[in-house]
């Protein structure tokens, strides 16, 4: 039996790639002539959709790669070549979840999050959870900034089961990365979603970070009601460090269309005259909150004094 069929990468571990098909998982090697040749990054990557053919016996071979539509990706550099690994293909959401309290948001993390999903070109949702240990206008304080620049915010409560069930219809039918720091409440919120996936999901990603010499795991974990979710592992070491200083304003939502009104190409929207960025922080149509993450993002400590000589009108 050598049946040929198409399905999704949900599991690599050690080469090995299980793949969820019409005739349930198999577990797969890549076929030979697709490592043949140079090429840029990962050939087949938890996410992607794949062609194989089948053993019949639980093992297959993948035999083709689609075209992804998007990827999680970082650079690695090498002694000839830079070579891109694919964290995850196809995702199609970034769901970044900070707590209102206890942890305290750090919200410079929260823009680097965003930051990274602008650079991948993936939908963020951001879900302040906890919201039942502040007031609504408390939490709204907080977050309400990235709704004035255009994100969603969903405000969540593991606890009170505020806002899961828009939670849970948002990650219906949908590939959904998860990010964010510890303590916040990820698996909490995904085991009020669906009985155990926070904890399934939880397990996976401790036992994959234990470690350097412990066999990385990357994992689609499937809903009940249609969809994935992966966790995050690698997504904090992207970093901003594959990403060129002067490209960061085309990453934050509310700076990159006043970029082309600055007097000067090169504008690091720090000190020069005519610079549209830091008319519209002291005009008040950007927060001095995100232009100070912007800039700490950018320079680092040696921003603050630009920051502080700029005061809103």
């Amino acid at each position: 039996m050598n049946d040929s069929l198409e399905g999704l990468v949900i599991r690599a571990q050690s080469g090995f790639l299980t793949v969820e098909t019409n005739a349930g998982e198999i577990v797969c090697r890549l076929r030979g002539r697709l490592k043949q040749g140079e090429v840029e990054g990962d050939i087949v990557a938890v996410g992607d959709r794949v062609t194989i053919t089948d053993h019949g016996d639980g093992t297959g071979m993948i035999d083709d790669v689609h075209e992804r539509t998007a990827a999680f990706s970082r650079v690695r550099t090498g002694i000839k070549r830079d070579f891109r690994q694919i964290l995850l293909a196809n995702p199609d959401q970034m769901v970044i979840v900070f707590a209102c309290a206890e942890p305290e948001p750090h919200l410079r993390m929260l823009d680097r999050f965003l930051v990274i999903a602008e650079k991948q070109e993936i939908d963020a949702l951001i879900v302040a959870n906890k919201v039942d240990l502040v007031s609504q206008e408390a939490a709204e304080d907080l977050f309400g900034v990235y709704v004035d620049i255009g994100y969603p915010v969903l405000y969540t409560s593991a606890y009170t089961g505020e806002g899961v069930d828009i939670l849970r219809s948002k990650l219906k039918d949908k590939i959904s990365v998860l990010a964010g720091p510890s303590g916040v409440g990820k698996s909490s919120l995904l085991n009020v979603v669906q009985p155990d996936l926070g904890l399934l999901v939880r397990a996976v990603s401790e036992a994959t970070s234990k470690g350097k010499h412990t066999t990385q795991v990357r994992e689609l974990f499937p809903l009940n009601i249609g969809g994935y979710v992966a966790d995050s592992p690698g997504i904090r070491s992207l970093a901003l460090w594959d990403t060129e200083p002067e490209e960061l304003d085309a990453y934050f939502v509310e700076l990159r269309d006043l970029v082309p009104y600055c007097q000067f190409n090169d504008c690091t929207h720090t000190h020069e005259p005519g610079c549209a960025v830091r008319e519209a922080v002291q005009a008040g149509k950007v927060s001095p909150e995100r232009y100070a993450s912007y800039l700490r993002l950018r320079f680092g400590d040696e921003s603050e004094p630009f920051y502080e000589n700029l005061t809103p009108e």
